[in-house]
């Protein structure tokens, strides 16, 4: 694990900004995209060391946040193509996006708007494009606007309460994570936070008509969520991915909206295997 944490953040030149960076492992590059408030260093880095074995794993911050310069766009189509930029900056020619919840919204754009970069989508604690049945539960709001979350607020965010399971892995996630993160880092801004609503808002107004896009692509898409999201809740998966072509849902019971931190190795062999098995 010290390999992990000592790893570099570096910095990929865009033109208009730079994109700050980490990369982990080599294999095929699988991009984590991050979720809200998400910075290079709130990514469980078991999950990371587990990804590594097996991919290239780059890590990154949106352009405005965390270490990178420029300012976040308030659309998500704007968003992907910071997913495009850091690819071009670094002279990759494929990508697998991994996103999630806010990301998962990304990492569906750039699947669409760039299918030729895109070969693979991993969705983790997301939804599909347009309306949705299921809004987001009144605790997150609660908890996910606070300047800074305490580790009950992350219990509640990212994992389930209810379960006793659950509790010890976010116990086990935060001791990990928490071993080193640069808190100022962290948006923490009411201005900031409506950049990524404003996001959601365009998400689901769909203008792009990526709903029905989504529907018809051929790419492997795998959606892996827990059976109480309260941000992004797996029932609005239901009636939606079996109109699609190529894609999976796995679902963990007594698991919130985080279900790769909650089980970090087992949800690496089940991304592995789909990679390794679809096309």
């Amino acid at each position: 694990m010290k390999k992990i944490y000592e790893t570099e953040t570096r910095f990929a030149e865009t033109g208009d900004r730079k994109i700050a960076y980490r990369s982990y492992g080599k294999g095929k590059t699988i991009l984590f995209i991050n979720r809200f408030r998400g910075t290079l260093d709130t990514w469980d880095p078991l999950f990371i060391a587990a990804m590594a074995k097996k991919f290239n794993v780059i890590t990154f911050d949106y352009s405005g946040i965390g270490s990178s310069t420029g300012t976040m766009a308030p659309d998500i189509a704007l968003v992907a193509k910071d997913v495009k930029d850091l690819a071009d900056a670094l002279k990759l020619g494929t990508i697998i996006v991994l996103g999630w919840s806010y990301g998962g919204l990304v990492a569906q754009a750039a699947t669409l708007l760039y299918p030729n970069l895109v070969t693979h989508s991993i969705l983790l604690g997301t939804n599909p494009p347009g309306k949705n049945k299921v809004p987001l539960e009144p605790a997150f709001l609660d908890v996910a606007l606070k300047p800074l979350n305490d580790f009950e607020d992350e219990i509640i965010l990212f994992f389930e309460p209810k379960s006793e399971t659950s509790r010890a892995a976010a116990k086990a996630s935060h001791d990990r994570i928490h071993k080193k993160i640069d808190i100022e880092k962290i948006p923490s801004t009411m201005d900031v936070f409506q950049l990524y609503f404003s996001g959601g808002d365009s998400f689901r107004e769909d203008i792009l008509n990526l709903r029905e896009q989504l529907k018809k692509t051929k790419t492997p898409i795998l959606v892996i969520s827990g059976d109480h999201d309260i941000s992004f809740a797996v029932e609005n998966w239901y009636p939606f991915i079996n109109q699609m072509i190529n894609s999976q849902l796995i679902v963990y019971s007594e698991t919130g909206h985080a279900p790769q931190h909650q089980y970090p190795e087992l949800t690496s062999k089940y991304i592995i295997n789909f990679v390794k098995y679809t096309y």
